[in-house]
């Protein structure tokens, strides 16, 4: 479903009766801020999860013997 020109010029004018004009810069830019963070932490994670799986993989290629510990 995508919105139409009509439908994106009525949620403009409802966001502007609701916030001011003054406010909707200031939301623009918390907008934006999170929006960086969330990219930031999705790659954070994403980076974290594909080393994980390179020492996974790493691991099952190169297993080490077995050396029981001195009871």
């Amino acid at each position: 479903m995508s919105l139409g020109i009509t439908e994106i010029i009525l949620i403009l004018v409802v966001i502007i009766l609701l916030f001011g004009g003054k406010r909707i810069p200031e939301i623009a830019r918390a907008l934006g801020r999170a929006s960086y963070e969330y990219k930031k932490a999705k790659d954070v994670i994403k980076k974290e999860t594909e080393e994980l799986k390179n020492e996974i993989e790493d691991a099952q290629e190169k297993p080490e013997e077995y050396k029981p510990q001195d009871v």
